[in-house]
């Protein structure tokens, strides 16, 4: 049976579509997820990034390390003990 000429592009433009609609969620999933790194709170080996003292992330030496970074939601950390949006001196 031979596919009409109207049934082929039909189906790529409904396939295009439905594409477009998914990416749109995702962006939109991703926007809703926005994330901040938050220094002085991260646990002995917890850390999400290197600093001046190492150069990958689990190799914090101490917790709540005022150098030492996590990513953490939007907003939060200026509400946790000691969190700062910048970087501090290590004591």
């Amino acid at each position: 049976m031979k596919v009409s000429r109207i049934v082929k592009p039909a189906t790529a433009l409904a396939s295009a579509a439905a594409f477009a609609l998914t990416m749109a969620a995702a962006d939109a999933a991703l926007a809703a997820d926005k994330k901040e790194k938050c220094y002085g709170v991260a646990a002995k080996g917890k850390n999400d990034c290197g600093t001046a003292s190492h150069s990958c992330a689990g190799q914090a030496k101490a917790d709540n390390d005022p150098t030492e970074w996590v990513y953490v939601p939007a907003g939060l950390c200026d509400k946790l003990a000691g969190g700062s949006t910048k970087p501090k001196k290590s004591s």
